[in-house]
């Protein structure tokens, strides 16, 4: 009988030993599948602060820069985004929104390499309620955000 509880107990060990490898090796597969899908927001001032590494997605917002805006060759587009504290400079390749413009806001997406945002996907906004919730925040401290007029608000 002795045995026979040695053989359970033996069992019950590398069914919770198979058990925490299987969820272990979900939890990284689940990890390993949606890296890619993940995108951290970042405000200007914290890119300039902590610059995140080159092979790092993000997502960076704020206004664009009076007077930075550029267009080039190609399809090219420079121009600087700023929450007020500080400015990023941005390149992108590509037609941009509509609704782009200096002193709009926007969120573009992309890596940062050697001092330059390089966006692959850049959205304008429209009003106020686009804006994502960090970049108002980060506006807000800088002591740059404008509330939206009401006129704006119902187009």
């Amino acid at each position: 009988m002795a045995a026979l509880g040695g053989l359970k107990k033996k069992r019950r060990i590398q069914i919770i030993a198979i058990a925490v490898v299987a969820l272990t090796l979900a939890t990284a597969l689940v990890g390993y599948a949606l890296r890619d899908g993940i995108n951290y927001f970042r405000a200007p001032s914290e890119v300039v602060s902590e610059p995140p590494g080159p092979g790092e997605t993000f997502r960076i917002g704020g206004l664009v820069e009076d007077g930075s805006l550029q267009r080039g060759q190609g399809g090219v587009v420079r121009f600087r985004v700023t929450d007020g504290g500080a400015s990023v400079p941005v390149v992108f390749r590509g037609v941009l929104p509509d609704l782009f413009a200096e002193n709009q806001g926007m969120v573009g997406t992309g890596k940062y390499i050697d001092g330059t945002f390089e966006a692959s996907e850049i959205l304008a906004k429209h009003d106020e309620t686009y804006m994502p919730k960090e970049v108002v925040d980060a506006l807000k401290d800088q002591g740059v955000y404008r509330e939206p007029d009401a006129a704006e608000g119902n187009r």
